[in-house]
């Protein structure tokens, strides 16, 4: 039996993190290409311009706002969605935060948000869409990962596990979607210009816009396979890189990033002070 792959035709594209970087551009490509496309970003963060800019394409773009790390409100969202708008066949969740965990200045809440919005905020509109799909005998489902997810990189011990753990996840529920007739893709894109790179000082080689990226990914949800990762002349050099022993994978790292050259900082803490960055806000979703 081939694996179902979606189309417009059948129902509805789900999009978290629509509201800004990749996920908006994905939403406007899907529109352009028919689907009715359901958006996902935070409450407070404003998609009317997306919806204009989709209003004379052959598909159109509704509104669904929601906290990814809100279970409850996720599961009501997807139950919206479908009221609404009509089947969900497709389900990309893209909603993440970057935020940096150097080794010398670690947060604790810094990883506790980290996982909360990266995984477990997939994790939330999952359960409650294979539902749906599983009632239906098919579907597909795409994870947005990250070629940090190859190997420990300066500065992404939360990022970067969140991403490892994003790759596990969608190797593991493979065998049993396979079955159910949901397809399952895993998205490692390389370093792509959005608010979440611009937060990051490691260097970015194969910086790519955001629209280009946008296309290689509906692309590999056309027409890919269980992993899409590019640009390719970044994302299998660092694949490589981290099948290599560990030591020659850090060495490379090391020299790559400049990174034995870097001074510690240490930013001196106020007397009583438990969290050293309780008001820092890491990128949107």
């Amino acid at each position: 039996m081939t694996l179902y792959r979606a189309n417009p035709k059948d129902g509805v594209a789900w999009i978290t993190g629509g509201g800004s970087g990749l996920g908006r551009a994905l939403a406007r490509d899907f529109a352009k290409h028919g689907y009715a496309v359901a958006v996902t970003s935070l409450p407070d963060e404003p998609v009317d311009t997306l919806l204009v800019e989709t209003a004379q394409m052959s598909g159109h773009v509704k509104s669904f706002p929601c906290d990814v790390t809100d279970e409850e409100g996720m599961a009501r969202t997807v139950a919206a969605i479908e009221k609404e708008m009509g089947p969900i066949i497709l389900a990309v969740f893209n909603a993440g935060n970057y935020i940096a965990t150097p080794g010398e200045r670690l947060v604790v809440r810094d990883f506790h948000r980290s996982f909360a919005v990266n995984y477990f905020g997939i994790v939330n509109g999952l359960v409650p869409a294979v539902e749906q799909m599983r009632g239906r005998g098919r579907g597909h489902v795409v994870l947005v990962g990250s070629v940090t997810a190859y190997s420990g990189w300066p500065t992404t011990a939360a990022y970067g596990g969140t991403k490892a753990a994003i790759n596990i996840l969608a190797e593991s529920l493979k065998y049993d979607f396979d079955k159910m007739n949901i397809r399952i893709q895993v998205m490692n894109p390389g370093f792509v210009d959005t608010p979440l790179t611009e937060k990051n000082s490691l260097p970015m080689p194969g910086l790519m816009p955001v629209h280009r990226a946008s296309r290689r990914m509906a692309r590999g949800i056309r027409k890919g396979g269980f992993e899409v990762t590019f640009p390719y002349h970044v994302s299998w050099p660092l694949k490589l890189l981290g099948i290599l022993p560990r030591p020659i994978c850090r060495l490379v790292i090391r020299l790559t990033t400049s990174w034995r050259a870097r001074p510690l900082f240490i930013e001196p803490k106020a007397s009583g002070e438990k969290d050293p960055s309780p008001n820092r806000k890491p990128a949107k979703q």
